[in-house]
């Protein structure tokens, strides 16, 4: 696994909004859809607000491999299932990072219904 250099991890961490893409079959890049992100110790996480039949989390997760863009960081990444232990640090981040946004919209990225559509996002070499 590959580690995120420490001026692209806080510059993507800090970053409101990343935009992600995943890669189709045939290595083309689909389209860059922004969402939210944060990030935990030394890694980056985004989950799908919209439970796991949202577009871009679907084609994420089969894909395995895409793209990010935040802080003007632009990598190659792959998307990986997080750590079973990381899920309260995470609503924890995520509350820091976006309550102001409100607890209607922070609330469809925190809690237990959010588990299973989280991935962990690591650079690719």
């Amino acid at each position: 696994m590959s580690a995120w250099a420490p001026d692209e991890l806080a510059r993507v961490g800090d970053a409101e909004e990343l935009e992600i893409a995943s890669y189709r079959p045939d290595g083309t890049l689909r389209p860059y859809v922004t969402i939210w992100g944060v990030r935990s110790g030394d890694a980056l996480y985004v989950r799908s607000a919209y439970g796991p039949e949202n577009g871009w989390f679907r084609r994420a997760r089969a894909a395995g491999t895409g793209r990010v863009r935040a802080g003007g960081v632009e990598k190659d990444v792959t998307f990986e299932a997080p750590p079973a232990d990381v899920h309260g640090a995470l609503d924890a981040a995520y509350h820091a990072k976006y309550d102001r946004h409100g607890p209607a919209i922070v609330g469809t990225v925190v809690g237990p219904q959010v588990v299973d559509v989280t991935l962990r996002v690591v650079p690719r070499d």
